[in-house]
């Protein structure tokens, strides 16, 4: 059986539902979706999309980081968006974080429970 471990950091926003902020398997990391909540407020960073786009990536980088691994080493992301109209802007901020071989991707638009949540992330990224 793969050993389960889980991985927390005060350097991500502590998540307040029934849920890890990732969980190791194996030589792999998933990292739960992240919004652009501040780590040191506890409140959704305001702003558009870019900015919340970077606090999301700043956050999976907290977390991935507390693994042992990083965002250079993600094979995949999962892209909830919750206006298409900021599908550009949001790829501008994105591509900061992954600007050469990024990991495989897909990016959907949804209606999100909690208002002004512009974008989650979720992440799977490769142990070194």
């Amino acid at each position: 059986m793969t050993e389960r471990t889980v991985i927390s950091t005060e350097g991500a926003a502590r998540p307040s539902l029934p849920y890890s902020q990732a969980i190791r398997s194996g030589h792999l990391v998933f990292v739960a979706g992240q919004v652009a909540t501040d780590p040191v407020t506890g409140r959704l960073v305001d702003g558009d999309v870019k900015a919340q786009t970077r606090r999301v990536l700043e956050n999976a980088r907290a977390i991935l980081e507390a693994a042992g691994t990083s965002l250079e080493r993600a094979v995949e992301t999962l892209c909830f968006l919750s206006d298409g109209a900021d599908f550009d802007a949001f790829n501008e901020a994105y591509r900061e974080f992954f600007p050469s071989d990024p990991p495989a991707r897909t990016t959907v638009v949804v209606s999100f429970p909690r208002p002004g949540i512009r974008v989650e992330i979720r992440v799977v990224a490769a142990m070194p």
